[in-house]
């Protein structure tokens, strides 16, 4: 039964780490809901676990852009200067990520006990799928930009989107596509920009807690451990090919209806209960 429930919070993560709907939302509200209390499926080990199946998958399916990026940033380091897009977008990535990385640092410990209420999750649900619908209305008035037009203004915008994120029920991904639509792009290209963007924040939250990871392996726990990495890195790889390729011809819209039904769930069970 533990490496079903592995499983199932496995794909959970996966697919609500990269569709904007909340991963840490539904990795909270499920178990909640349907009363489970594994302590191995609420540690912190099995959390790490999680979040490196997503690491795995946004690398995988972005491996040539990092490839590229990797190699780019060294080049700029080297001449002193930056001449080429890519290394341009490098740059960028990395002062997008500054305002995450530093607010998760110092809010750490309120994300992860004050703001996990369901309440407040079903409120931060409901707000980010209004500013979901008005954002794609606004983005429907103009033609959008494409990746390679982000600008330092933009980035700086969408990093803070991504800080704002760290609170459960916002979601990085539908907190950051947002802001790219407010900042003038197109829904793939911010998707794009997001899901790069994420994967130095997700990589610097796994080595920073990854000793809790390899107790967990130590403790006997590797098989459910191995299950949640795995179920994670597939749904979300699975997960980031079919938003990439759903935003070229639809809107958000469709997210935000999903959310405002499931903070309308959660306030239903959270008063039956």
């Amino acid at each position: 039964m533990q490496l079903i429930s592995a499983l199932i919070m496995g794909i959970i993560q996966g697919l609500g780490e990269f569709l904007p709907i909340s991963s840490t939302a539904h990795l909270i509200l499920f178990p909640w809901a349907i009363g489970w209390d594994d302590p191995l499926l609420n540690s912190l080990d099995f959390d790490v676990a999680l979040h490196l199946g997503t690491l795995i998958a946004v690398v995988l399916y972005f491996w040539k852009d990092w490839a590229a990026l990797i190699s780019a940033f060294f080049s700029s380091i080297k001449n002193r200067r930056i001449s080429t897009p890519w290394e341009r977008l490098i740059w960028l990535l990395i002062i997008a990520t500054i305002p995450g990385a530093v607010l998760g640092f110092l809010f750490e410990h309120q994300v992860e006990t004050v703001f996990r209420d369901p309440l407040l999750i079903a409120v931060a649900l409901s707000v980010v799928a209004v500013l979901m619908m008005m954002a794609e209305k606004s983005a429907s008035r103009r033609r959008g930009l494409d990746i390679e037009k982000v600008g330092l203004g933009s980035a700086i915008i969408i990093g803070f989107a991504q800080a704002v994120a760290l609170f459960p029920g916002v979601s990085r991904s539908g907190a950051t596509i947002t802001a790219g639509l407010w900042a003038g792009y197109k829904r793939e290209a911010a998707a794009r920009f997001s899901f790069l963007m994420s994967t130095p924040i997700i990589a610097g939250a796994c080595l920073l807690k990854v000793h809790h990871l390899i107790n967990g392996f130590r403790g006997g726990q590797g098989g459910v451990l191995s299950v949640g990495i795995i179920a994670s890195a597939i749904s979300g790889f699975l997960a980031i090919a079919f938003l990439l390729e759903y935003l070229k011809k639809h809107s958000l819209n469709v997210f935000a209806y999903y959310r405002f039904l499931l903070a309308f769930v959660v306030l239903v069970v959270y008063f039956v209960k």
